[in-house]
């Protein structure tokens, strides 16, 4: 049986703290939150690997350094409501969950939804709401939030996502840029959301977050 425990760790001390994450809440939920069980069975053994996980078409488990430093960057507080668009398995949010006051999870691919929600449930993972619904369609009945992660690139954000944002709310996003992604974070002031360069980071774009035609009247 391999020894999660330790790759918990070795993850933590060469992906995690060399890339100047190091505030205790992120360290002490990527510690305790294992990694392995919000996978799909047969990437068990590369649950730790320093680099995006591949779990379905246009889908991956962020590696844990973009993870950490987004974490790191939106600056989570005890009593946040937070939407964690993308979720797969259900990682993201579990981790999440042990820093806010609750996650609204979403999850557009069914199987993983319901994996998801077994896994969150035999983990005793109380404060996440999974809801299966299209990525771009957040769950707006739940806002506003008070932190929106998006789990994968886009291109684009929808409005519909934005308006879920709370007013003096953060919102991260790897922005899809040429071979190179771009991690940026959002703060909503009187309405408008300004965003400004945090790292570099890729990932596969998200399905509904590619760039929308323009259209002509």
């Amino acid at each position: 049986m391999p020894d999660f425990k330790t790759r918990r760790l070795m993850m933590v001390d060469t992906q995690v703290r060399p890339s100047d994450v190091t505030k205790f809440p992120i360290i002490d939920a990527l510690l305790s939150v294992p990694r392995e069980l919000y996978v799909p069975n047969d990437k068990v053994e590369a649950a730790y690997v320093g680099e995006n996980l591949p779990l379905a078409p246009h889908r991956v488990l962020l590696e844990a350094r973009t993870f950490a430093k987004m974490l790191d960057a939106l600056v989570l507080q005890a009593d946040d409501l937070v939407l964690d668009l993308g979720c797969g398995y259900g990682y993201s949010s579990a981790v999440i969950a042990k820093m806010v006051e609750a996650v609204v999870a979403i999850e557009e691919d069914p199987d993983m939804a319901k994996e998801a929600e077994r896994t969150l449930a035999s983990e005793g993972v109380d404060n996440v709401a999974l809801i299966e619904a299209p990525l771009v369609e957040g769950a707006p009945k739940h806002g506003p939030y008070d932190v929106i992660v998006i789990e994968g690139a886009v291109v684009q954000i929808g409005d519909a996502i934005l308006a879920q944002l709370k007013e003096g709310g953060r919102i991260a996003a790897i922005f899809a840029e040429d071979a190179l992604g771009v991690v940026r974070i959002g703060y909503k002031l009187n309405g408008k959301i300004t965003w400004r360069f945090d790292f570099n980071a890729g990932a596969p774009v998200l399905p509904g977050f590619e760039k929308t035609a323009d259209f002509a009247f």
